[in-house]
């Protein structure tokens, strides 16, 4: 979201919308979905250290935690109306 925030791919914010229960998103298969859920519950320290090899999803699962418009910010990648 910021200049040196990663590339967020459609399918990766599709899978972060889902896991959050939001429009515009699907399932990803079980280790994706694992995966997310990890993100989702980890403490700051683990986190960074699941960004190190995650970066998209990790700033994917950041804008639904920490973003005011994450949903919408999202959807929109999804939509294709926002270069990630």
């Amino acid at each position: 979201m910021g200049t040196n925030s990663p590339i967020i791919p459609a399918e990766t914010a599709a899978h972060v919308l889902f896991h959050y229960g939001h429009d515009g998103g699907y399932q990803a298969g079980t280790f994706t979905t694992n995966l997310i859920t990890a993100i989702d519950s980890a403490d700051p320290s683990n986190k960074a250290r699941l960004e190190l090899g995650f970066p998209d999803y990790v700033a994917a699962v950041n804008a639904m935690q920490y973003s005011h418009n994450g949903v919408e910010y999202l959807q929109s990648i999804v939509r294709g109306g926002v270069a990630a």
